[in-house]
């Protein structure tokens, strides 16, 4: 039987998931069928014109009607309607896969991770942090857990993009803390927290973060509004972040997010140093992972990951024929679609949405104090 998709969101995220359900039969054959039922918004004629390009059979304009009647429930709307339609479909017992940052604050994530928690373990409940799905990012994971790297001393974390660089660059819900929570804090701030926490969040490498130093910053205050002559509204989070922290087995880490930083399209970059080597990551280079081993000390080995024995690789082409951005959402797909056919566990889950936004909700509070702020 095939799985019934419901879908709400039919733009940037919308097209990158409805693409990826599209590929998932003829790159991942053991993956489960799936249908794109139904697709969800506001404006019917947009929505008319979406569901036929994304291929979705079906359309509505109230979720309360799909998230019910589908097997599983994608909520890839803005940052403040990701709790309200989560949590009923998980009350219904409808697997969700919610976009990130799981919400736009704490206390929404925690009702939604509760939500999550009493639907129980065979209702899977997904938060989209998709460079986990990386194959360069698995494989980093593996090094990190055979002890490649020995005691973890440093990481850093950055996300820097420069879309917002032009101060006539228009008004969007982006720039709205009612309807995004916060600015380059959650939206690229949220994937580094995880992708961390994920990589070194092990009791046998860097643990828990313990502590935390933020510090966000608003560069243009006010935005011209699109299409309305003359006319602006305020921006209200932040255009940038960056943290200090300190993990509970002393690691030191380094984190910082811009949407300001001239010439930098989507600049995602992760660096590990441990007393036995290092290594580092980019986005913009994302089939390559540098690695130095300590007996390796006059510089960084490339290492190309596509060879079939990669992690994700054999389902796709020949070594050395790399793999893009889109093939992580096809990934992360194909691992929760494959939990909600079995109606087992799901990484990431609800929790660690929750965990990531309790790192996010901190690096606020410590700007706001001027002051070091601990994490229970």
């Amino acid at each position: 039987m095939s799985l019934e998709i419901g879908v709400l969101g039919y733009r940037f995220m919308g097209k990158a998931h409805a693409n990826a359900m599209a590929r998932l039969p003829m790159f991942f054959p053991e993956a489960p069928d799936v249908e794109r039922s139904v697709l969800v918004g506001r404006d019917e004629d947009a929505l008319e014109d979406a569901a036929d390009r994304l291929g979705f059979d079906s359309v509505s304009t109230d979720w309360t009607e799909v998230v019910e009647e589908v097997d599983a429930f994608y909520n890839l709307g803005p940052n403040h309607v990701h709790a309200e339609p989560s949590i009923a479909a998980l009350e219904a017992g409808t697997p969700v896969f919610c976009e990130k940052p799981l919400a736009p604050t704490l206390e929404d994530a925690r009702e939604m991770a509760d939500a999550a928690r009493e639907a129980g373990d065979d209702v899977p409940a997904g938060c989209a942090f998709n460079y986990r799905f990386v194959p360069a990012i698995q494989y980093a994971k593996r090094l990190l857990e055979d002890g490649e790297l020995g005691e973890i001393r440093h990481v850093r974390g950055r996300y820097l993009q420069d879309w917002l660089v032009d101060p006539e660059a228009p008004w969007s819900w982006r720039n709205d803390e009612e309807l995004a929570g916060s600015g380059a804090l959650g939206d690229l701030g949220a994937h580094t927290v995880d992708l961390l926490r994920f990589l070194v969040g092990d009791d046998d490498l860097a643990g828990n973060i313990d502590r935390l130093s933020g510090h966000l910053r608003t560069f243009v205050d006010e935005r011209p509004v699109e299409g309305e002559d003359g006319e602006t509204r305020p921006v209200t989070v932040d255009d940038a972040y960056s943290a200090q922290l300190e993990f509970e087995n002393g690691a030191m880490g380094t984190l910082e997010a811009s949407r300001f930083a001239t010439g930098h399209k989507n600049d995602h970059a992760i660096e590990i140093h441990g007393s036995e080597g290092s290594l580092k990551f980019s986005l913009e280079r994302l089939n390559e992972l540098e690695l130095l081993r300590r007996d390796e000390n006059r510089g960084y080995e490339t290492i190309l990951v596509t060879d079939e024995d990669d992690p994700y690789v054999d389902h796709w082409w020949p070594p050395g024929h790399v793999l893009g951005w889109e093939h992580t959402f096809v990934h992360e797909n194909y691992e929760f679609l494959s939990a909600v056919e079995s109606g087992g566990e799901f990484e990431p889950s609800f929790d660690a949405g929750l965990e990531a936004q309790r790192v996010l909700a901190a690096i606020e509070e410590s700007d706001e104090r001027g002051e070091w702020i601990g994490l229970e």
